[in-house]
């Protein structure tokens, strides 16, 4: 009967080793990963974290952009929406959304007379890996070629994989 004992305590101590080894090279995949930097088109406030809820004023020293001139029709549903000017109207502020490993930027894709365009992109990385289950709201901003005056904002979302 010893050794039936003994053979169980050795399977079982076996079987443990390997779970324990399975987890641990888990975590080992997501050491590998280097986050791509956002476009030079985008900057994140300096030394700002990305807030855990949506900003629902904008920082001190930007001015609110009225709702009625934002277009917020090609933004995902939910997507916050919240948009701003500093610099009497030569910088545009926007919040972003990210969420696990992913990266938030912001890309001016079009200005004319009458709209500035305004594509909000979050970046995964293409590899799998173990991600927090957050969401992250980093406030956002682009340099237009003149201030935004009366000219719409016309917003997008895109997802994409690094």
């Amino acid at each position: 009967m010893n050794r039936l004992n003994s053979l169980n305590t050795l399977v079982g101590a076996g079987v443990l080793f390997a779970a324990l080894s399975a987890c641990g090279g888990a975590q080992d995949t997501q050491d590998g990963y280097a986050a791509a930097p956002p476009p030079a088109t985008a900057t994140q406030e300096p030394g700002d974290q990305p807030d855990r809820q949506p900003a629902r004023t904008p920082p001190e020293g930007g001015a609110e952009v009225p709702e009625a001139q934002i277009d917020p029709a090609g933004l995902a549903e939910g997507y916050p929406v919240m948009v701003w000017t500093v610099d009497d109207g030569t910088t545009l502020g926007v919040v972003a959304q990210e969420g696990g490993c992913g990266k938030a930027s912001a890309e001016v894709t079009e200005q004319s007379d009458s709209q500035v365009a305004v594509k909000l992109v979050e970046t995964t990385p293409a590899d799998k890996q173990m991600c927090t289950m957050d969401l992250r709201y980093p406030k956002l901003t682009l340099e237009l070629d003149q201030p935004l005056g009366a000219r719409e904002v016309a917003l997008t979302s895109e997802k994409r994989q690094a």
